[in-house]
């Protein structure tokens, strides 16, 4: 199982990076507590994910593999956060109130808003031979043109959840 856990660290490490960004701008978090932050949160999903990490098939898992902020904050992220002294409701005012964090093997994308463009963090291809290598992706490498990914399965089948008002308020 150590290997699986390797192959999915630049994985773990885009998603966790792409949340301590909002922590360092938005709340002025000090490197310190950041790294504590990041660490912590990539721990926890390394374990959580350990059993949940198919390089073979993506999309297997990936509803388990979502970060979700929303109405109630991701738990993972909340625990990572209290690591640091963050409360559940300062995490709020950091983060975007509407996120979904999508962490596959060979692709992290995210949406912010329930009706946002989804956005691609990381993405790489896979090798040859899955489950015995480790995967070292670029920006802007592309997946093989056959793999439908877990999210553009999301756009063909429509959304899952209904519409939900909401108002945006913008602080200086």
């Amino acid at each position: 199982m150590l290997r699986a856990r390797a192959t999915m660290k630049p994985e773990i490490s885009a998603a966790v990076g792409f949340l301590s960004r909002f922590l360092r701008v938005k709340g002025h978090v000090n490197d310190q507590k950041l790294q504590t932050f990041s660490q912590a949160l990539q721990d926890m999903l390394a374990e959580q994910y350990k059993h949940h990490w198919f390089p073979d098939r993506p999309c297997k898992g990936s509803g388990y593999r979502c970060i979700r902020i929303n109405h109630k904050m991701d738990p993972l992220v909340g625990q990572a956060g209290k690591c640091i002294g963050l409360s559940i409701q300062q995490l709020y005012l950091l983060l975007p109130s509407e996120l979904t964090l999508w962490v596959d093997p060979f692709e992290v994308s995210y949406r912010i808003g329930e009706d946002g463009s989804i956005c691609v963090l990381y993405e790489s291809q896979p090798s040859a031979n899955v489950n015995n290598s480790v995967s070292t992706g670029t920006s802007n490498s592309s997946l093989v043109d056959s793999h439908i990914s877990c999210k553009e399965e999301l756009l063909v089948l429509g959304r899952t959840s209904p519409a939900k008002p909401y108002m945006m308020t913008v602080s200086s």
